[in-house]
């Protein structure tokens, strides 16, 4: 029984640890920008997008979206929404708004790419 106890707080403490490991904190995890304000250019459904998008040390301060040739509704919309949607949530890695999909993509994809350049390798 001893061993057994000794085993399964082995274990324990194992799954604790890679646990806390996975954690991080926020910042650690968004780490590794160059600050700075940086453009990105993405493929939409009337053509290209661009975005210029300041970074800090932690991630996305802000987003400006400073070209396109999308509709007003559903494509320069869906941009909108998205670019609220990155702030708030701090990540590129949403879906695609229905009914715009080609814009949205195209939007994502050009603050990838100045996220791509704003990357401390």
């Amino acid at each position: 029984m001893e061993a057994y106890m000794k085993a399964k707080t082995m274990w324990l403490l194992v799954a604790l640890i890679l646990f806390a490991g996975c954690l991080g904190s926020g910042s650690a995890r968004k780490a590794g920008f160059i600050p700075g304000i940086y453009e990105g250019c993405g493929q939409g459904y009337r053509g290209r997008i661009y975005v210029q998008v300041q970074v800090g040390h932690t991630g996305i301060e802000d987003i400006e979206i400073t070209g396109h040739r999308e509709s007003a509704y559903p494509g320069a919309a869906a941009m909108e929404e998205l670019l609220e949607e990155i702030l708030e949530y701090g990540s590129t890695d949403l879906d695609a708004v229905s009914g715009a999909s080609f814009s949205s993509r195209g939007f994502l994809e050009a603050v990838e790419d100045a996220l791509k350049r704003a990357k401390n390798n």
